[in-house]
């Protein structure tokens, strides 16, 4: 895995699509985030056989190189929502399997056409690698335990849906206020990862949560506005969201963990959050295993937003398609058609 440093600097270079790809929430300025956050709201809105004009006949190709239900759904509808052609390939019926290079794969992508590529893979760094051999622009939908970008960004709409706070608000105090726990295997999980380098940039208080050999002390060298917390009933008491996260059993190799005991420290349930946090929004990434890190009362109960992340995963995928195939629609553009929409439904 390149160091964070090394993979931001790839991040900005003109050999990988630029400012059109998004390989890590880092490579965000905050007027960058409130852009997506207008545009995804502009999308959503917009009349369905108008939008779908946006990218007609674009060619936007799907690369997963592992599984996955509410990502890969999400881009793909987003994509076809936006008009344009989508073409979906798995590491299982393709070339991939016999032993096909990442760079080979991507080169024959774009001689095939495809003008964007959206790439899950089991490797971190995996996305730049990629915008570089193909200079298209790629959307990073999830790199090994590196980061989740598109993930952070639909958990942040998430957020502020459930708190009634605008998205026009300045973004360095989107959150101002709040505190996010992250409670889990942070040590494995990208979505943990990205969120912690998004949120503090917008004014919340991040606390991480779990025991050390899920969550290793160098996670606090993150950023700014992290902190660690063994004690979850403690970090409960000082949070207005908690998000919790699965245990990753196929990434814990030479990891021991008890099951019963880490389920009597850092399970969610009803007791728990009623003790804790009784007015605090849920939220799971997914996916989820039941009556482990999160009971069925809690992830099916009126605190859960579970469902909503995954609603908003479409309108903010839209908007990163729409950004990546469309790199003028920038802050002005967005804000220009925003004010059109309002005075064309005032009339």
């Amino acid at each position: 895995m390149l160091p964070s440093a090394a993979l931001s600097a790839v991040a900005t270079s003109s050999t990988t699509g630029g400012s059109r790809s998004l390989l890590s929430v880092s490579s965000l300025a905050v007027q960058d985030v409130s852009a997506i956050l207008r545009l995804a709201t502009l999308l959503e809105g917009e009349e369905p056989v108008a939008r779908a004009l946006r990218l007609a006949r674009r060619r936007v190709a799907l690369l997963f190189y592992e599984s996955s239900t509410r990502t890969r759904t999400s881009f793909e509808l987003a994509a076809k929502g936006l008009g344009a052609d989508t073409a979906l390939i798995s590491s299982q019926s393709s070339s991939i399997e016999k032993g096909e290079s990442l760079k080979d794969t991507g080169i024959t992508l774009r001689a095939l056409g495809a003008e964007c590529i959206i790439l899950r893979h089991l490797s971190s760094g995996a996305p730049y690698l990629l915008a570089r051999a193909t200079g298209l622009p790629v959307l990073n939908a999830g790199d090994g335990m590196h980061e989740h970008p598109s993930q952070a960004l639909l958990d942040l709409r998430t957020m502020l849906s459930a708190l009634n706070r605008p998205e026009d608000t300045a973004g360095e105090t989107l959150l101002a206020g709040i505190t996010v726990c992250i409670v889990g295997d942070i040590l494995h999980s990208r979505v943990a990862r990205s969120n912690a380098l998004l949120l503090p940039r917008l004014g919340a208080q991040v606390i991480l949560c779990g025991p050390s050999a899920l969550l290793p002390e160098v996670a606090r060298e993150l950023g700014p506005g992290i902190a660690i917390e063994r004690d979850f009933d403690r970090a409960l008491k000082q949070s207005q969201i908690v998000m919790m996260l699965r245990i990753q059993k196929e990434r814990l190799a030479g990891v021991h963990i008890d099951l019963d005991e880490y389920t009597t420290r850092y399970q969610l349930h009803r007791e728990r959050l009623r003790a804790g946090a009784p007015q605090a929004v849920v939220m799971h990434p997914g996916p989820m295993i039941r009556g482990l890190e999160i009971t069925s009362e809690v992830a099916d109960g009126p605190q859960s937003v579970i469902a909503e992340q995954v609603r908003h995963g479409v309108p903010i995928r839209m908007a990163l398609i729409q950004r990546a195939l469309e790199p003028a629609a920038g802050p002005r553009k967005v804000r220009a058609q925003a004010g059109a929409k309002k005075r064309g439904g005032a009339a």
